[in-house]
C-alpha cells in the first residue's frame, strides 16, 4: 500500500511568480484528499505535477518506494497508472457509453472477456449498467461524469486525479455526484485528489483537506480538524462562515476560547495588549438578552433561518443566525459560545 509522497514541491513557469512554492504532502494509501483553494493559488499545477502533465521545477514525487518525477526527470503519464476527471468529462461522443468506458483497456491491449468483464463491474460500480449501448449525448450531466469515473476505475489506477468536476453542475445535480463520489470511493479504495474552490464540496468528500493559497500549502488535516481548529487567517477565512475580529490578546497561551475568555476581550475591559485574530463561528454566536451590544446591519433569509451581518460598537463585523425575523438598525445583544484563536 503506497503512500503518494510530494516533497519540496516547486513549479515555476517564468512569470516572475511561482506557481507553486515549497509544497510537502503526504496522500495515504486509499485517502480522499481535497486540495482546497481559491483560483489561481495553485492547486490545479499540482495536480497536473502528479499526473505527468507539467514537470516539477524543483521538489519530487514518489509513489511509495517508486520515483515519478524531480527537477530532472519526469514520467510520462502514461507510465503512473493514474487516472484523471475533468470538468468536461472528455467523452468519445461517437462511442457508446461502454466504448468509452473500456478505452483504456484497449490502449493496454485487453480484449475479449476479460475486457468485458472489467467495463461490466466499472459500468455496475457507478450504476450505468443499462447505459452501456448509449452515446454520451443520451445522458445528463450528472450520468456523463460517472461515466468519466467508471473510465477512470477500468483500469485500477493507483490514484484518480478529479479537476473541479462538479463546477459545471447545478445545485441539486452537485449534492446527487457528491453522494456518487463517496461511494465510488468506498468501493474501489483508489486513492483520490480533488482539486475544489468550493470548501462544502471538499468538508463533503473528503478524508482530508489541504488548503493552498498563493502557491503554498497553509494547512492539511481532517475536514472536522480544519474546521474547528484552523491555522492562521486565509484557512480560517475559507472554511465555514463566521466572522474573524481583531481582539486584545487573552491573557496565556490559549487557542479555545469560552464566553468567559471572550467577554471582556469583546468589551474592552483588559489592559493594552497586542491584537490578536479571533475567529467566531457564526453558528456559535447567539442572539439572546444578555452579553454585548451590537446592531443589526443586514438580513437574509436563507429558508430554516436568517442570516444576520451585525456590527459591533468598535465598528467590527459579527455574523449570526436567528430563527426569528430580525429589522436592520435593530439593537441586539450577543454573546458567543466559543471562539478560537487563529
Amino acid at each position: 500500500m503506497a503512500e503518494l509522497i510530494l516533497n519540496h514541491l516547486a513549479k515555476d513557469f517564468g512569470t516572475g511568480r511561482a506557481a507553486v512554492t515549497d509544497f510537502s504532502l503526504k496522500v495515504r494509501h486509499g485517502g480522499f484528499l481535497a486540495l482546497l483553494g481559491p483560483s489561481g493559488c495553485g492547486k490545479t499545477t499540482v495536480l497536473r505535477m502528479i499526473a505527468g502533465f507539467e514537470a516539477p521545477t524543483n521538489g519530487s514525487i514518489h509513489l511509495g518506494e517508486r520515483l515519478l518525477a524531480d527537477a530532472s526527470r519526469s514520467l510520462p503519464p502514461e507510465r503512473r497508472n493514474m487516472a484523471m476527471v475533468f470538468q468536461s468529462y472528455a467523452l468519445w461522443p461517437h462511442m457508446s457509453v461502454a466504448d468509452n468506458v473500456g478505452y483504456p483497456l484497449k490502449v493496454r491491449g485487453i480484449s475479449g472477456e476479460a475486457y468485458k468483464q472489467k467495463v461490466r463491474e466499472a459500468l455496475a460500480t457507478v450504476r450505468l449498467a443499462n447505459h452501456a449501448e448509449r452515446r454520451p449525448a443520451d445522458l445528463s450531466g450528472g450520468q456523463r461524469q460517472r461515466v468519466a469515473l467508471a473510465r477512470c476505475l477500468v483500469s485500477s489506477p493507483d490514484v484518480v486525479l478529479l479537476d473541479e468536476p462538479l463546477a459545471n453542475l447545478d445545485h441539486h445535480l452537485k449534492q446527487e455526484m457528491e453522494e456518487t463520489f463517496r461511494e465510488f470511493h468506498q468501493r474501489s479504495g483508489a486513492t483520490m485528489i480533488y482539486v475544489t474552490h468550493d470548501q462544502s464540496e471538499a468538508m463533503a468528500l473528503a478524508t482530508d483537506v489541504a488548503v493552498m493559497s498563493e502557491g503554498r500549502l497553509l494547512q492539511a488535516a481532517l475536514p472536522a480538524e480544519i474546521y474547528a481548529r484552523p491555522e492562521g487567517r486565509v484557512v480560517g477565512g475559507l472554511i465555514g462562515r463566521g466572522a474573524i475580529l481583531s481582539l486584545p490578546s487573552p491573557v496565556g497561551d490559549i487557542r479555545l476560547l469560552d464566553w468567559c475568555a471572550l467577554e471582556p476581550l469583546l468589551s474592552h475591559e483588559v489592559g493594552d495588549r497586542p491584537k490578536v485574530d479571533v475567529l467566531l463561528r457564526q453558528e456559535d454566536v447567539l442572539i439572546t438578552g444578555e452579553g454585548i451590544a451590537a446592531r443589526v446591519e443586514s438580513i437574509l433569509y436563507e429558508g430554516e433561518r436568517y442570516a444576520v451581518k451585525l456590527l459591533l460598537g468598535d465598528g467590527q463585523v459579527l455574523r449570526a443566525f436567528s430563527r426569528e425575523r430580525l429589522d436592520v438598525g435593530e439593537s441586539v445583544r450577543v454573546m458567543a459560545r466559543a471562539a478560537w484563536r487563529l
